[in-house]
Order: structure tokens, then C-alpha cells, then sequence
């Protein structure tokens, strides 16, 4: 099953650098990176949304405005797009693997995230809508191996996507599409293929594989355990996007006039296994570790790739930090971070 949604017929006006770009979820990871993004890039006019206390944001951006409210709510996402000429949507309730099969309600929730925030966005008059969706809206029944086929956008149909996370993606890209069908307000959609980097979570349950690996490397070296837990027998394949790449990748989609309500995979195509990408730690840490194995783990599914054909076609481009040269970024600043959490110094988590 596929839909055919009208193309843009003319050039779609974009935000000028004095013009108010609102990002929400800007507490988190990805967001918090695309403020600064944005920032740097000379827009003078940028609204953060959060819900979590400003104090609490995993980063914050100076000469930012940045207000607290939890856009679950109708009337905050009111207050969030007022005025906005471009809205990013990246707010929801997620995190890794071990998150997301747990919390298959939270997960559902966020939909009501996206239901009022482009409903508000569109009553503001914003000339584009980014929508951060994910590669778990992808029809599971074609993930059961380690050695999985690319997955292409078309895969998502039939419809089988992961239990709570997945099914609330693949919704709310339908409504994206709808208002650029029946209300012609501009929307873009990118399924984000696991995003890691500096300044992510790294601890607590919502990390996922890259930091948690990480950090178990990290920790096995300081307590000199010279042992590693690793969720599932260690198979399961994917690939992962340092976080550089998908900020900018989101700037090239969402100012792609002929990627308008047209979902599209944001990741590497590198594929990785769990039991590969601890090598990699164990050689960045300068450690081997012994390894077991929690095989009643939550792991998702067996394996999952970025088909990037359509990506290199439409915009010349695809997402190219190896994974070893991302990991090794993030190793070291989580390094810094167990530091700083030793000396009681406040981290990202």
C-alpha cells in the first residue's frame, strides 16, 4: 500500500535568519544540538521548548528563548508556535531499546505531542513543519534477521511497526502528510536510524546501545571488573548516526521543497553488531573484558539498516561519520562525564 501526496508546484519560502524558528523537545539530545545548530548558523530568533525545568535540559543555548511547557497539552502548543515561520517537532517520550519496550504508553502518548503542535503550527501560518519520526515505524516482520535488507521507505507498508514507539511514528507522519495534502501547510518527515553522540544519554535506562556500551566499558575499566553485560547474544545488527550528521541532515530535509510530506531515512548505512561495536569500545578503552550475555534483555529487532538510495538521490548527500570515529568522540566525553559524577559534579544522564 502507498500514498500519492501532490508535490510543491512553486519554491516553498523559507525562515530568514530574523525570522523565529521554534524547536520543541530542545531539552533533549537531538534538539538541544539542533538549537545550537541553528544558532550558529546566525538565526538571531529561536524559541526552545521543553517540559522539563530549563536547569534539567541536556543543553542549553545562550541568546535562546526557552520556555518550559509540556506540549501534550493543546493550549502550550498555542503558546509554543506563536509566531513561528519554521517549527521543528522532535518532543517525545523515548529512549533506547530498554525504554521503549517498557514504556509502550508513554510512547503512545507522544502522539498527542504532534496532534496539537501541528495543528498550532498550522493556525500560526508556519511555512514549514519538520517532524522527527524513527526507523521503529518500518514493518517489523522484515527485521527478524542480523542480516538484514537495507530498508527502503516503502517498507513501512504493509504496516507493522514496533508496539507503542513505532505505531505513534507512523501515525503522526500521516498527519503530516494530511495537512500539506488537504491544508497545504509544508511538512517533512525524516525516520531517524539511532542517533548517538557527545551530550546524549549515557545512563539511567533510556541510553541506548553506543553510550550504554560505553559507559559499561568505562566503568568495567575503573572498578577493574573486566566484565561486560551485554543485552541479547550479541548478534543483533544496526546502524547508528553521529549526531552531527542528523542535525544537519534535518536542516537538508526540511529545506528540500521536493521532500514535502515525503518520509525519508535519516541514518548511516554502516551496519553494525552489538558484539562489533564492543570491540570497538573495548579498543578505544585500551581494555578486553569478558563477556556474558542477558538473553531475556530487551533487544528489539534482529537487525535494522539504512537503505540510503533515496537520501544520495534526492539530495547528494547521506550521513558518512564512521562509527568508529563517532564512538570514539562519545566514549570520551562520557568518560568525562562518569568523572564529573565521581567528584559530585551535576552530568547529563
Amino acid at each position: 500500500m502507498s500514498y500519492d501526496f501532490p508535490k510543491a508546484t512553486s519554491h516553498l519560502p523559507s525562515a530568514a535568519k530574523d525570522d523565529l524558528i521554534v524547536i520543541a523537545g530542545a531539552g533533549g539530545f537531538i534538539a538541544g544540538a539542533l538549537v545550537a545548530y541553528f544558532k550558529e548558523k546566525g538565526f538571531s530568533r529561536i524559541r526552545a521548548v521543553d517540559k522539563k525545568p530549563v536547569q534539567q535540559w541536556y543543553r542549553v543555548t545562550r541568546g535562546v528563548e526557552n520556555l518550559c511547557l509540556d506540549l501534550s497539552e493543546e493550549p502550550n502548543c498555542r503558546r509554543a508556535a506563536e509566531g513561528a515561520v519554521e517549527l521543528y517537532n522532535l518532543a517525545a517520550d523515548m529512549g533506547g531499546m530498554g525504554f521503549i519496550e517498557t514504556h509502550r504508553i508513554d510512547c503512545l502518548r507522544s502522539i498527542l505531542i504532534n496532534t496539537h503542535l501541528v495543528e498550532a503550527a498550522y493556525m500560526a501560518g508556519a511555512r514549514r513543519y519538520f517532524y522527527a519520526s524513527s526507523a521503529c515505524a518500518y514493518n517489523t516482520d522484515l527485521q527478524k534477521s542480523p542480516d538484514v535488507v537495507a530498508l527502503k521507505e516503502s517498507d513501512a507498508y504493509p504496516a507493522m511497526a514496533e508496539r507503542g514507539y513505532g505505531w505513534e511514528k507512523l501515525v503522526s507522519e500521516m498527519f503530516c502528510q494530511e495537512y500539506w495534502a488537504e491544508r497545504s501547510m509544508p511538512t517533512f518527515i525524516a525516520r531517524f536510524h539511532n542517533v548517538y553522540g557527545p551530550h546524549g544519554t549515557w545512563d539511567g535506562g533510556r541510553e541506548k546501545a553506543p553510550a550504554a556500551i560505553a559507559r559499561k566499558v568505562i566503568e568495567a575499566k575503573l572498578s577493574k571488573s573486566n566484565a561486560i553485560e551485554i543485552w541479547g547474544d550479541g548478534t543483533q545488527t544496526r546502524s547508528f548516526m553521529y549526531i552531527d550528521d542528523c542535525v544537519k541532515g534535518i536542516d537538508m530535509i526540511t529545506h528540500c521543497d521536493a521532500l514535502v510530506a515525503t518520509p525519508i531515512n535519516l541514518g548511516s548505512s554502516e551496519l553494525i553488531a552489538i558484539n562489533h561495536l564492543v570491540d570497538i569500545a573495548e579498543g578505544i578503552g585500551g581494555v578486553k573484558l569478558a563477556r556474558s550475555y542477558k538473553l531475556d534483555a530487551p533487544k528489539g529487532v534482529a537487525g535494522r539498516n539504512s537503505d540510503n538510495t533515496f537520501i544520495k538521490k534526492t539530495l547528494g548527500w547521506e550521513p558518512s561519520t564512521t562509527f568508529t570515529e563517532g564512538l570514539t568522540k562519545t566514549y570520551r566525553w562520557i568518560e568525562t562525564q562518569v568523572a564529573d559524577r565521581a567528584a559530585g559534579k551535576r552530568t547529563v544522564e
